[in-house]
C-alpha cells in the first residue's frame, strides 16, 4: 500500500492556489478540466518532492473545484485519503471479511471506497492497470454515501 493524495473541495480555485502555491509554497503538479463531470482537478506537492526521484510517489493534495456551487456543509469539502493497493479485490476482500463495508465496490478493477469508524471516505485505487471485473464485484451495489 502507498499513501497517494488528501482530496479538498474547494469554493474558489484561484483563491485556493494563492493560498496553497504563493503563500504555502506547494507547487503545481498536474492539472485536469473533466468538462462531462463539469469540475477541475489541481494537485499540489511540497516542493522538497518536486523534482525528486520520488516525486511521482510523493503525497499531494487534490484540490477539486466544481465548476456549479455549492455548499460544503458537514465536512463535504474534505473529500478522501487515497491509497495504491497491490490487489484491489484482495484488498476489499480482507477488509470484508474484518467487518468493513465496501461503500463502492471495485467493480471497474481499479477504484473502491471504504469509511473508516470516523466516517472519513478512503479511496483504494489498484496499483497499475485495473483488473478484469470479477465476481462478487462487478455485480455489487453501492452502500451509503463516499
Amino acid at each position: 500500500m502507498r499513501y497517494l493524495h488528501t482530496m479538498v473541495r474547494v469554493t474558489n480555485l484561484e483563491d485556493s492556489l494563492d493560498f496553497y502555491c504563493n503563500k504555502l509554497g506547494l507547487v503545481e503538479t498536474n492539472r485536469k478540466d473533466v468538462e462531462a463531470g463539469r469540475f477541475t482537478l489541481v494537485f499540489l506537492a511540497a516542493p522538497n518532492d518536486v523534482g525528486s526521484a520520488q516525486a511521482t510517489r510523493a503525497p499531494e493534495i487534490e484540490l477539486t473545484y466544481n465548476w456549479d456551487p455549492e455548499d460544503y456543509d458537514g465536512g463535504r469539502n474534505f473529500g478522501h485519503l487515497a491509497y495504491y493497493v497491490d490487489d484491489i479485490y484482495a484488498a476489499c476482500q480482507k477488509l470484508m471479511d474484518a467487518g468493513v463495508t465496501i461503500n463502492r465496490p471495485p467493480r471497474d478493477g481499479h477504484m473502491a471506497f471504504v469509511r473508516s469508524p470516523d466516517n472519513i471516505s478512503i479511496e483504494l485505487l489498484q496499483e497499475g492497470e485495473a483488473k478484469a471485473p470479477a465476481e462478487p464485484w462487478a455485480s455489487m451495489e453501492n452502500t451509503g454515501a463516499w
